[in-house]
């Protein structure tokens, strides 16, 4: 589910406090039962760190959240984002990556290795304080630590699965390209349009905002 930034949240990213500051305000706009349960966050960024957009990708129980590589790097090969920031919260207030949490952080970086999508960090929040897995070194232990190994199966799937997303994403912006060509020729109404392209009606209604219409 993506979450909606204002203008002023799409920023920059200079350091993990930014990050959180960000997500701090994400996490109180929910409700405190929903602060009880696990949320797991991507946070893309385009080349030079500026947010692309922030997905909530998995929610979970008081204290365990389960997530897999296509559900975390979809949204990033669709949106073209080179680089990710993980982030999830920890209920209970205790700031510690549990043996869980490395696991699923090396996992995932190392898929990303594979799919070209740098994993630069993971955070881990609370409503008052954090814990960023770069500032305490995990992050360069990870890639070093050899660990976790894609065997040449995994790896072969997670490259055709690349490949699948960037072709989907390849159609998308050429049907869009083709609802823009058919508004220009104003023959046809704009849901015809959208039906004729297969275009959502959120997609749609972003190509009439953007020519003005």
């Amino acid at each position: 589910m993506n979450v909606r930034l204002t203008k002023d949240q799409k920023i920059r990213i200079a350091n993990s406090e930014d990050v959180y500051n960000i997500m701090q305000q994400v996490l109180l706009r929910e409700n405190r039962i929903s602060r009880g349960q696990e949320h797991f966050w991507i946070v893309g960024l385009d080349k030079g760190n500026k947010i692309l957009y922030i997905e909530l990708m998995a929610l979970g129980t008081d204290n365990r959240v389960h997530i897999k590589a296509p559900q975390v790097f979809r949204i990033a090969i669709y949106k073209n984002a080179p680089k990710v920031i993980f982030v999830h919260n920890h209920p209970s207030g205790m700031m510690k990556p549990s043996t869980e949490d490395l696991k699923t952080t090396d996992r995932l970086l190392k898929a990303g290795e594979i799919i070209e999508i740098d994993v630069i960090d993971h955070l881990i929040i609370s409503e008052k304080e954090y814990f960023c897995f770069s500032r305490e070194g995990i992050m360069t232990e990870l890639k070093n630590n050899g660990a976790y190994k894609i065997v040449e199966r995994e790896r072969a799937e997670l490259e055709k699965w690349r490949l699948d997303q960037e072709k989907e994403r390849a159609a998308k912006a050429n049907s869009i390209e083709i609802a823009k060509k058919m508004l220009a020729l104003n023959t046809m109404s704009s849901e015809e349009i959208r039906k004729l392209t297969g275009l959502t009606i959120r997609e749609m209604n972003k190509v009439l905002k953007e020519v003005g219409k």
